[in-house]
């Protein structure tokens, strides 16, 4: 019968028991069966040849009588007999056939019970054989002859594992970092792109930008007819954390409020342009203990937005962003009469009250509340998000954005249309409808080149607007994306499933989902966005000025012709620089102040904090100096240039964002760089036999006492 197990035969894993373990078994034997209890206990239990007793319900011993043994009164089970309960009580535990499994004699060896349960042999057996097999591999290692036992060989093993781990890490680094030599920021700056098509409807950008030379060179910046036109209404995030309060100070109080930075060089536009450009500080949840200390700051400055999702960088962050911005963003309308009109757009007419105003708001929006009657806030033409370890100058941002709304096809500002030859961008030519499922492939000999207009009376401009990385996306320390494109992420539910990862790279990827995808205006600005030049990274260089990039242009047309005259180096620039197989040139990613993978150091040791600060600017004679071999830092101090000199007499056309400012120090070293410093310098107003009271207005002076950065009170100071 399935079930039974016959230990009549077992006597080779069992031994015999003693009398003594004979009786113990038959005082725990219960006698309570149906049937007679007159039965001879020779008739109720026998045993078998191996002295063990028959326990086993429903068959009898070989050497029993079957005749005068009653039946029972229950079915027998299939079970054994260990596992019903035989004693006087229920709970009673010390019979030795409540379970067989349970039993253990005295002696060396034990008795063994498999139970049928849920735990299987063949499983216990594989993971025995895995165990063994692990130690089998392990005592082999540990006796090998050399294996260390010594205490001086163990160390010695440990410091050589050590090293190994340490090279494989930084090898591993190295080939997955894919910055691994110095961008040619020179030719950037020499010729800027002359088209923003997407990057997936067009060929590769020649690298860098500059070979072929382009047929038609896109226009200087800025035009002269930029403040002509009506501002552009931005909408500014600066990302941050609960903890960040110092930095959000020093962000309050420079470039965010400073004149400097909303109306731009030399005299400046009053705000006008910035009269649109509103910041805030856009946070997740903050964590229990600083919901009160945000609260209060909130309170104080009026400038924090709150997110409904947890604090994070790549986990939904920006997605939240752009979709509360779709419903609660407003700036201000514009306050003056300006040269063309305010352009139409289907977003025109949308606004709310004016809101209270945080102290960092832009002086008409102020000037406005002050009347008692202030004129309803709109919705922006941008919407930007920046991280807080950016350093943003606004008059030049919104300058940017404003070309970006009033420009046409998929061209730069200004620039002539052309032929479809000379700028261009693939698009689909007409064909079959695919069949439903199967995959849409689009190879290049069923694209067409052509020019596609957009007629901005009509349509909403499509503007992704941001610092251009290996022609996939625009790099995460800033970038914006006009109104209607906000508008669009917010309600494309295939936009909110690509929310989780590196968050600049999905939003080149909603950009990509967008039903006009071939339309949106990818416009980068590779020149005046770059790293701190203490950072040492890839994209770092000095402070730069549009005078500086006036004398880099020189160079580098003057490189370019060189290498042209020379057939057989015209040739190998021309092959190598195509494909992007051979380093980037020195005369292109040159610069006077950092370089590429080393940690920057001042030129002198001895320097003075207006000195020191100097020498971050790019192309100064400060940066140039070495030690013994130089004019002097007085020399190079009053051979530097003026604000008036470095911007070129123009308001605006300089820096745009400095980023990885991972340290206050830096930050402050970026706010003297851009908003101190005299119009003219003394060697300046020497030249120009004028009085240096009248033309060195003290714009700093809302901000800050500058006479304290001044080389003679330093001086005095040491």
């Amino acid at each position: 019968m399935a079930g039974i197990v016959d230990f009549s035969g077992s006597s080779h894993l069992f031994r015999a028991p003693t009398n003594e373990e004979h009786r113990d078994i038959l005082s725990g034997i219960d006698y309570r069966e149906s049937g007679s209890s007159n039965t001879p206990l020779s008739e109720r239990c026998s045993f078998t040849d191996a002295g063990y007793p028959d326990v086993m319900s429903g068959r009898s011993s070989s050497g029993s009588s079957s005749s005068t043994t009653p039946t029972p009164s229950r079915a027998s089970s299939p079970l054994p007999f260990s596992l019903h309960s035989s004693s006087l009580s229920e709970t009673e535990s010390n019979s030795p056939l409540l379970g067989l499994g349970r039993y253990t004699s005295s002696g060396e060896h034990h008795w063994i019970w498999r139970s049928l349960g849920s735990s299987s042999p063949r499983r216990r057996k594989r993971d025995g054989r895995r165990w063994r097999t692990f130690k089998g591999i392990l005592r082999r290692i540990v006796r090998h002859p050399l294996f260390p036992r010594q205490p001086l060989t163990i160390i010695l093993a440990l410091l050589v594992f050590t090293v190994f781990a340490i090279s494989l890490t930084l090898i591993l680094l190295y080939v997955l970092n894919p910055d691994k030599e110095a961008l040619p920021w020179r030719a950037y700056c020499t010729i800027p792109s002359t088209t923003s098509v997407p990057p997936h409807y067009r060929n590769a950008l020649p690298y860098p930008y500059i070979n072929p030379l382009p047929k038609v060179m896109p226009p200087s910046f800025p035009p002269d007819d930029l403040d002509t036109l009506p501002p552009a209404g931005l909408f500014l995030a600066v990302f941050s954390m609960d903890s960040s309060l110092e930095r959000r100070m020093l962000i309050r109080t420079t470039w965010a409020a400073h004149p400097r930075s909303r109306n731009g060089a030399g005299e400046g536009d009053d705000g006008m342009g910035t009269s649109r450009t509103v910041v805030r500080f856009v946070l997740g949840q903050p964590r229990k203990g600083w919901e009160r200390r945000i609260q209060s700051e909130m309170e104080m400055y009026n400038d924090m937005i709150i997110l409904p999702c947890p604090e994070n960088m790549n986990a939904g962050k920006s997605y939240a962003y752009f979709t509360w911005a779709a419903s609660n963003a407003w700036v201000p309308p514009v306050y003056f009469n300006t040269t063309q009109p305010v352009p139409e757009f289907s977003y025109s007419n949308q606004n709310t009250p004016a809101p209270r105003l945080a102290p960092h708001d832009p002086y008409f929006a102020w000037k406005d509340s002050a009347s008692g009657h202030p004129k309803p806030w709109v919705r922006p033409d941008f919407v930007a998000k920046v991280d807080d370890d950016a350093f943003v100058m606004l008059a030049e941002l919104e300058a940017r954005m404003r070309l970006e709304l009033y420009a046409t096809g998929q061209r730069p500002y200004g620039m002539p249309y052309t032929s479809p030859a000379s700028v261009s961008f693939r698009v689909e030519a007409p064909k079959a409808e695919p069949q439903i499922g199967a995959p849409v492939d689009t190879p290049i000999s069923s694209m067409v080149e052509l020019e596609m207009p957009r007629d901005g009376s009509v349509d909403d401009p499509l503007v992704y607007w941001g610092y251009l990385v290996k022609e996939q996306f625009m790099a995460g320390e800033l970038y914006g994306l006009s109104w209607s494109l906000v508008d669009w992420v917010s309600k494309d539910p295939s936009v909110k499933g690509l929310t989780k990862g590196a968050e600049d790279k999905q939003t080149a990827k909603w950009m990509g989902l967008h039903p006009r995808a071939a339309e949106i205006r990818w416009s980068s600005d590779h020149c005046w966005i770059y790293d701190h030049p203490r950072s040492g990274t890839v994209y770092s260089h000095g402070f730069l000025f549009p005078s500086e990039v006036s004398r880099v242009k020189k160079s580098v047309l003057a490189f370019l012709d060189k290498a042209s005259r020379n057939s057989s180096i015209g040739t190998t620039f021309a092959s190598n620089t195509a494909v992007g197989t051979s380093s980037t040139p020195l005369s292109l990613s040159h610069s006077s102040v950092s370089a590429f993978g080393t940690r920057y150091q001042q030129p002198l040791q001895e320097m003075d904090l207006a000195h020191s600060i100097e020498a971050l600017v790019e192309g100064s004679y400060m940066s140039e100096l070495q030690e013994g071999k130089s004019m002097g830092t007085e020399r190079a101090w009053r051979a530097r240039e003026g604000r008036i000199t470095r911007y070129q007499n123009k308001r605006v056309g300089g820096t745009v964002v400095v980023h990885f400012i991972k340290k206050h120090m830096w930050f402050l070293e970026t706010a003297l760089a851009f908003l101190e410093g005299d119009n003219f310098s003394q060697a300046e107003l020497e030249s120009l036999n004028a009085d240096e009271s009248r033309l060195n207005v003290g714009l700093a002076s809302v901000w800050t006492d500058s006479s304290v950065f001044k080389p003679t009170n330093a001086s005095a100071a040491l």
